[in-house]
């Protein structure tokens, strides 16, 4: 890298350093893992107790509630459609009521149950859309039945009035004790009209599975990145077809270093690894900024690179579980009731 190239990186560095996240006040101590932003100004954050927090004015105020009937739901994922209509994803034990979905086209004044099952181990890790119709949910593999050793996977076309299970002939066998991690919405991830990835841990190596054709078929790659009952990978992003990274490390050790990123540039095909990011330890989730930086952050704090992952630099040791930026304006959310925005130029 030529000196002047070096020049330049070393000053974006030190102005995102600059930048620090400001806290949001959001009237409640629920615990945050789900944030998702329609723009830059109209955001919906989930979290325990049923409870839901929504801005549609980019933070200036909140709104914040609880699901009639939901009290026992942690709402480990959101869709934001715009500032009236959103998604919430329950994550818990099908079995004992927990495994739901909930729509509101009204700013979150009426939420609609638009599916729930009890099938014993049903587990829901990750949703996400396409577009305001086709939109996919993903689930840890059932106890028994056709679909056991298998992703538990439903789709919808009809903007979530009904959903279809994925058979479980389209997907590929999973290892032993391979699951996914509901720490951040970002287990599951889609990008353009039909592209969808799905991270895993818990195995003998963190994996990533993909589909070209909106979950109806599936092909599963290996990263460099490890896996174990505590320990895998917790979140993934795409910024097109075929640039992505994934992150992820252990969560009964979050502040333990090691290999916790990797990049692939096929569509999910193959990963590579990158440096461990600064600070080290568990990354949950990961995102872009102008300028083609990005952005990661974890319960030990949040980290950024302007080299695609060669490097990181530390911007803070803020704890953090999922994060959301659009065009630069990043919302971060974490336990009791933390919400944070910060603006990178």
């Amino acid at each position: 890298m030529s000196f002047i190239k070096l020049c330049l990186l070393g000053l974006v560095l030190a102005s995102s350093a600059k930048a620090q996240w400001q806290p949001q006040n959001v009237g409640t101590g629920a615990s945050f893992r789900a944030v998702s932003a329609a723009n830059e100004k109209v955001v919906w954050i989930g979290g325990t107790r049923g409870t839901f927090v929504h801005t549609s004015n980019g933070g200036q105020s909140w709104e914040q509630g609880q699901v009639a009937g939901a009290d026992s739901c942690d709402f480990r994922d959101v869709h934001a459609v715009d500032d009236q209509t959103a998604y919430l994803m329950s994550a818990g034990p099908a079995e004992k009521g927990q495994a739901r979905i909930y729509k509101t086209t009204d700013g979150g004044r009426n939420w609609t149950q638009v599916y729930d099952t009890k099938q014993p181990g049903v587990f829901f890790d990750g949703m996400d859309f396409w577009d305001k119709q086709h939109g996919i949910v993903f689930s840890d593999p059932p106890a028994d039945g056709a679909a056991a050793g298998k992703w538990f996977i439903l789709t919808t076309d009809d903007a979530g009035k009904t959903w279809q299970p994925v058979p479980p002939d389209a997907l590929p066998a999973m290892q032993p004790n391979e699951a996914a991690f509901a720490a951040s919405g970002t287990s599951l991830v889609v990008q353009g009209k039909r592209n969808v990835w799905i991270a895993s841990g818990g195995g003998t190596v963190g994996r990533v599975f993909r589909s070209t054709d909106r979950g109806r078929t599936w092909t599963v790659s290996n990263t460099p990145l490890p896996a174990g009952s505590a320990t895998g990978l917790f979140g993934l992003r795409f910024f097109n077809e075929k640039n992505g990274m994934v992150v992820g490390g252990n969560y009964q050790q979050t502040a333990q270093a090691g290999p916790n990123a990797a990049i692939s540039r096929d569509g999910g095909r193959t990963w590579q690894l990158v440096s461990p990011t600064d600070p080290p330890g568990l990354k949950e989730a990961v995102a872009l900024l102008p300028g083609d930086r990005l952005l990661a952050i974890g319960p030990s704090g949040s980290s950024i690179s302007a080299d695609q992952g060669q490097t990181w630099q530390r911007l803070d040791t803020e704890g953090f579980h999922a994060l959301a930026c659009v065009k630069g304006t990043c919302y971060a959310v974490g336990a009791n009731g933390k919400v944070a925005v910060q603006r990178f130029k």
